[in-house]
Formats: structure tokens, C-alpha cells, sequence
């Protein structure tokens, strides 16, 4: 069963922390690499990124989800002693010998009976828990003593669906991304292909989460992206594919690249920005979509209304779509890459590669 990590933003003393949480999902789900699904840290610098993803992931990967023994609780080995520990930890598992990634804080949550490690790379910080002996670490503080009466509460996880449900003769394709998550563009380079090959035997939308998490950017270049799918989305998918080249971002040299009237871009963004107020933290363009097919983060992949998990690489891609026609055409036999495509923008993909196997996307609690 492959692990899926889902990245957790929260504010902690005023500071913006992303920490990783692990969940479950299909084994079918091969190939995906990781690039922010359940992910990994965005934006900052790449290298220091992805030390403290490789970090979250030996962590998780290693541990797992477990009660730890009542043991543990009788064999405390204090606060040096934790820090000696995940120290060690580092040094052996991360790139570099864990160079640029210190331990910032440890201290007992007597709460939990664990002690809450906080650990930082180059000025990006994650948390993570540690049993009181040392043994074992959790990426996410879990209440094991919740009430049953709670949990009984609590909706049952649906399964994820691997195909559209509904059959139709020319399947609605919709794609919910961040504009500057690294994995909205990873899935992006995977989907262009597949929508092309299939041209007008599908309609594809691009359409945004309802939220930000990379700052005030993001709100302008999903605007824009919103503004040029809108108002000439025949040269949306090339302004893509030049956008994601540099992380900096480069909209309007796009804009001009591709040939697009920028003016009715200006336009539209105007007009949107006045009827919807987009912010990082309320971006309703497309609120009720997001609703509607319950979207927690980016990338988030719709075919004829169902939610549907899978790969990341073309041949994925163009099977899922192709799970909504009626009757599939002869462009689903079409021969694409069976590779997960890199995540994140060209001038950081060579670093993103080499972070790790597991699907990912930008999401909040």
C-alpha cells in the first residue's frame, strides 16, 4: 500500500507552519513523483524544501501511525536526550547529513506524554512528536484517549474512485489547482497531452481551490490563468507550458510569447477582481465547484463530476478521462508517457525529482 502525504498548514505563535500528514491510498496509484496532496512544503528555497520533506517522509515511512507502548512512558529520556536522538536521526537519513537542518525546540507535552519537536530548515519549520523513550516519532500529534462516542461521530473515509461514474458521449474534464503549487503543475504537465490527444472530444477546464497558500502571487496568476481560459482558452494550454519555465514568474513576457490580447486580459481581471475579491485565503471563482465535488487542494482531478484518483503521467491521465465516455474513441489508444512528469517549474524540477516517489498536493486542514 503506498503513502500519500498531505500538506498541513497552520499558524503557530503567528508563524505560518506546514507539517505533513499520511494517509493511505490505492496501490494503483503508481509512478506519481513527488513534487504541494496531501504534500510536501511550498515554496522558499528548493534544496532546504525538499531536506525537510525527505526528513517528514524517512519519519513517516519508517514509524508510521503506531501506539506507542506504555514503556515508553516509564523509560523518559528527557529533553537532551530526544534531541541527541532526532539529531542522529537526521544525520543518518537526510541529503547531506542532514546539513542546514537544526533542531529548533524540544519540549514535553504532557498532554500527549510525547514530546513536540520542532525543526528547522534554513527558516522553514515543521513539528513533529516523539514517544517520551525515544523510539518511535509521529509526523501529526494523534488523541488516541479521543471518546469513542467522537469517533463514532465522525463521517467514514469514501473510498476513491478510480474512474468517472457517469458515462457520457463528450466527458467534462476538470482540473482545481493552485497556480504556484509545485504539484498542480506536475499534474498539469501530465493532463496537457492527454487533452490534446483528445482535442474536442472533451471539454477541459481549468479551475482554481478555493484558497491560496503561496501568497498574493498566486491570487494574480490564478486570475490570470482564470482570465485566459475565459476569454481565449484555444492558447491557454501554451501559456502554461511557458509560465511553468521559470518560478518567478514570467505572466505577462507569457502573455506576449504566446500572443495573447492583453488588453481583454486586463479586462477580465479587472472585472473578476471586482466581482469575486479574490484573496489568499477566500478565492471563490469557482466556490461552488469546489463544493460541489469537495476539493481540499491542489491538484484535484474531475471527470463527468466524480472525483478521481490517479497517476500523474499521460498514459494515467488519458485513461481516467477516457473511463467517461460512452463509447471511448480510437484517441484513448493513443501511446503517452507512462512517466510521472517532475513537479514544481523547470528551474526547480531537477531538485524536485529527487525528492521522493509518493504522490502529493497543496492542501490545508
Amino acid at each position: 500500500m503506498e503513502k500519500e502525504q498531505k500538506e498541513i498548514v497552520s499558524e503557530v505563535s503567528g508563524a505560518k507552519i506546514e507539517k505533513v500528514e499520511e494517509t493511505n491510498v490505492s496501490s494503483k496509484k503508481e509512478g506519481n513523483k513527488l513534487g504541494c496532496n496531501l504534500g510536501k512544503i511550498c515554496g522558499g528555497n528548493g534544496v532546504t524544501v525538499i531536506a525537510v520533506v525527505i526528513l517528514v517522509l524517512l519519519v513517516a515511512g519508517s514509524f508510521g501511525y503506531v501506539k506507542y507502548s506504555q514503556n515508553a512512558k516509564k523509560n523518559d529520556i528527557g529533553v537532551d536526550g530526544i534531541k541527541g536522538k532526532v539529531e542522529q536521526f537526521i544525520k543518518d537519513n537526510s541529503p547531506q547529513g542532514g546539513a542546514g537542518i537544526t533542531i529548533k525546540d524540544v519540549a514535553k507535552d504532557k498532554q500527549l506524554s510525547l514530546y513536540k519537536v520542532t525543526i528547522d530548515a534554513n527558516k522553514q519549520e515543521m513539528v513533529t512528536y516523539v514517544t517520551t523513550d525515544g523510539g518511535k516519532f509521529f509526523p501529526q500529534a494523534i488523541d488516541l484517549n479521543a471518546k469513542a462516542a467522537d469517533s463514532a461521530s465522525n463521517t467514514p473515509a469514501v473510498p476513491e474512485k478510480t474512474e468517472a461514474e457517469n458515462k457520457v458521449d463528450v466527458p467534462v474534464v476538470d482540473l482545481f489547482v493552485m497556480s504556484y503549487c509545485p504539484y498542480g503543475l506536475q499534474m498539469e504537465r501530465g493532463v496537457l497531452p492527454a487533452i490534446e490527444s483528445l482535442g474536442s472530444k472533451i471539454k477541459f477546464n481549468l479551475k482554481f481551490v478555493s484558497y491560496t497558500l503561496h501568497g498574493q502571487k498566486e491570487v494574480t496568476e490564478n486570475v490570470n490563468q482564470y482570465c485566459i481560459g475565459k476569454t481565449q482558452p484555444t492558447k491557454l494550454d501554451n501559456y502554461l507550458k511557458c509560465f511553468w519555465k521559470d518560478s518567478t514568474g514570467k505572466s505577462d513576457a507569457c502573455m506576449k510569447s504566446v500572443g495573447i490580447n492583453a488588453a481583454q486580459i486586463a479586462t477580465c481581471v479587472a472585472d473578476t477582481n471586482k466581482q469575486f475579491n479574490p484573496t489568499e485565503k477566500a478565492f471563490d471563482i469557482n466556490k461552488e465547484e469546489n463544493v460541489k465535488f469537495g476539493v481540499q487542494g491542489s491538484p484535484t482531478f474531475v471527470v463527468n463530476g466524480t472525483t478521481v484518483s490517479a497517476g500523474r503521467d499521460s498514459a494515467s491521465v488519458l485513461k481516467a478521462i477516457c473511463s467517461g465516455f460512452k463509447t471511448a474513441p480510437k484517441e484513448c489508444q493513443a501511446k503517452l508517457s507512462a512517466t510521472s512528469p517532475v513537479a514544481g517549474f523547470d528551474d526547480q524540477a531537477a531538485a524536485s525529482a529527487s525528492a521522493g516517489s509518493a504522490p502529493a498536493s497543496c492542501a490545508t486542514n
